[in-house]
């Protein structure tokens, strides 16, 4: 059985626009095994955060079934974490109580939040540790570089530990080098922990890196025209994404996306 699973499903924003039959997704179908890490790319407006929304529970299909483990999603997930481009850390609470706040509104924590609070606390401190903030911790948002702040929004993504993380453009807004610094972040927790991962992106480079498997979206209404599995092998290093094999599979999916943007183009003329 599949951990998650898309079947024939099909998303209109509402029962007018269902009844023009216009969709922002359609006919999405889309098996990920356990603990696999996929990446999700495509144009602009391709419904690549509308297919967030559906895995995580916050917008149900107008067709067709999402399952994630081995349950129909009929509302909000708890066994999820999200991470999204802006960190969104609360400014009145420092770097660990930020962290530690899935604790605080999440069952089976929030029940037990108070007798625990030590124990979750310090699971918080080697979270952000185990990223490079040790020494961070009793630290302020306005404190930390952007790259820190992100860090430190992935942790409170995991805190709880969910068997899904889903990331919308997380490193977006980052200097390359910070990004890079932050793929090798993310790539050490999720080999170390084994959840799965649903990661957007613009950054094929990021997609290639991370991803077992890459799904290519396509124009509105939003399906998959591409799955192209990433045959490289882990552990990956940096040094990887300067080899030819590498290289080849970010132009092969460049192509993927440039032919879609030229066929948009030739049927808007």
């Amino acid at each position: 059985m599949s951990f998650v699973d898309f079947r024939n499903v099909w998303l209109a924003y509402n029962d007018e626009l269902l009844a023009q039959g216009q969709f922002a997704v359609e006919d999405i179908n889309l098996q990920v095994e356990e603990g696999e890490f996929i990446a999700i790319v495509g144009p602009s407006g391709c419904g690549k955060s509308t297919f967030m929304k559906l895995a995580t529970g916050l917008k149900r299909p107008s067709k067709g079934t999402v399952e994630i483990g081995g349950r129909e999603v009929d509302g909000p997930l708890k066994i999820t974490g999200m991470a999204f481009q802006a960190p969104s850390l609360l400014p009145w609470r420092t770097t660990v109580q930020n962290v530690m706040l899935p604790l605080e509104i999440v069952e089976p924590y929030r029940s037990s939040f108070k007798q625990k609070k030590a124990e979750y606390e310090a699971k918080a401190r080697a979270l952000l540790q185990s990223v490079g903030l040790g020494g961070y911790e009793d630290k302020f948002p306005w404190q930390l570089s952007g790259g820190m702040q992100q860090r430190a929004s992935i942790c409170r993504a995991l805190v709880h530990e969910p068997k899904m993380l889903l990331l919308d453009e997380p490193f977006g807004a980052l200097d390359a080098f910070t990004r890079e610094e932050l793929w090798c972040a993310l790539r050490d927790l999720q080999a170390a922990q084994k959840f799965n991962v649903i990661l957007v992106t613009h950054d094929l480079r990021e997609s290639v890196f991370l991803a077992d498997t890459v799904y290519v979206m396509s124009k509105s209404p939003g399906r998959f025209v591409v799955r192209r599995e990433i045959d490289l092998p882990r552990p990956r290093d940096l040094e990887v994404t300067y080899t030819p094999a590498f290289s080849d599979i970010v132009h092969e999916l460049r192509g993927h996306i440039g032919a879609m943007r030229k066929q948009g183009v030739e049927v808007a003329q």
